[in-house]
């Protein structure tokens, strides 16, 4: 059987355009990821510098001014110092415990952005679960500091574990009971659903007037979970020296820190989401993505307003949670936990009942 070469090159170039296609389909599909994730990066630095900035404004002090302007690099030169530091093991601790710890606590909360719609359809994953899917993935990270202190064979690193777990199911129930009162409202787990049921009547429109006592309760809650002062108990200084930190150096001790900054913005960035609109203008019948639909530049220039207007309720809620931390004194253990189980479950469960209500009698 005699084989035509010409017949031979057009199979072999047929599958070198398969397989370059292919390969442009992965890159295409890795853009996004990408993209988020340096966004993320740039998004905790800035946080860290204004956390910086604002504290020293409140203490009445100099703040950060010499590594670039305004001290702006500061936290990646101390990101960069973390990185070349030794990393230290405990002799008789669990080494696989301890070096997986923090990589769990990151990845958990890292995940948890594929949800978010930081513009309109400008969201990795639209998923009709999307708020529950964030709850379920951040829960995973308690599990990641208690293997660290765990992992640490160090009394106080242990003791900080066992806080954390213990404070993060605290304050899980209630964070997600307001957001089941809000998925009740808006008729949807999506996050993309819940921003456009609240874009009808703009700024009057948002959650935040719908539910002011969810609100009030999602704001504690997520500074909880955050453990962010005045709830770091599992951390405390004057008390655990670290908690489950105190044996950690190096890049897997800036680890923790990328951690509880990561889940400020994404607990920042649902607030925006849930309560305050996220992307859309605060005018009533005036929607984003119509008011700028005319052409492609349009379509651009709406979606960067929209990713402008995201950040920028954000980051006012940011400056919230950092003065809050610089202005309030540390809780007792048992004060965080009665305030948890005693006064914001019931409260949750009581605003949970009433949007119920309300929701039935509006059929």
């Amino acid at each position: 059987m005699i084989i035509d070469t010409t017949e031979v090159q057009a199979i072999n170039s047929f599958f070198r355009l398969e397989s370059l296609k292919e390969v442009y389909e992965i890159i295409w599909m890795l853009v996004p990821i990408l993209t988020l994730v340096l966004g993320i990066t740039i998004g905790v630095l800035v946080i860290v510098w204004l956390e910086r900035e604002i504290s020293a404004g409140i203490q009445q002090r100099i703040g950060p001014e010499y590594a670039g302007p305004l001290g702006i690099l500061q936290a990646l030169a101390d990101g960069t110092k973390l990185l070349f530091k030794e990393n230290l093991l405990p002799s008789r601790g669990d080494t696989r415990l301890f070096s997986i710890g923090p990589s769990i606590a990151v990845t958990s909360i890292l995940l948890s952005y594929l949800v978010i719609p930081f513009g309109y359809r400008l969201v990795l994953a639209d998923v009709s679960i999307g708020v529950f899917l964030w709850i379920a993935v951040s829960s995973i990270a308690p599990v990641g500091l208690l293997m660290s202190g765990y992992g640490s064979n160090n009394k106080y690193s242990f003791l900080g574990g066992l806080r954390a777990a213990a404070q993060s199911i605290s304050y899980e129930i209630p964070l997600t009971l307001c957001v089941l009162s809000i998925s009740l409202l808006s008729n949807s787990s999506s996050t993309v659903d819940i921003v456009e049921a609240q874009s009808k009547y703009g700024f009057w429109g948002w959650n935040l007037w719908r539910q002011p006592i969810g609100f009030i309760v999602f704001l504690i809650s997520s500074l909880a979970e955050c453990e962010r002062l005045p709830f770091d108990l599992p951390e405390a200084e004057e008390e655990l020296v670290a908690g489950y930190q105190t044996e950690y150096s190096g890049i897997k001790f800036g680890l923790f820190y990328v951690a509880s900054y990561l889940n400020l913005l994404v607990s920042s960035l649902f607030v925006t989401v849930l309560y305050l609109g996220g992307w859309n203008l605060s005018l009533p019948y005036i929607a984003l993505p119509f008011f700028f639909e005319i052409n492609k530049a349009g379509i651009v220039f709406g979606t960067i307003i929209g990713i402008f207007i995201t950040l920028a309720k954000t980051y006012l809620f940011l400056f919230i949670a950092i003065t809050t931390r610089w202005t309030l004194p540390r809780l007792r253990m048992d004060q965080l936990l009665n305030l948890g189980w005693k006064f914001l479950l019931p409260i949750s469960l009581g605003n949970l009942l009433l949007t119920t209500s309300s929701q039935l009698l509006s059929l």
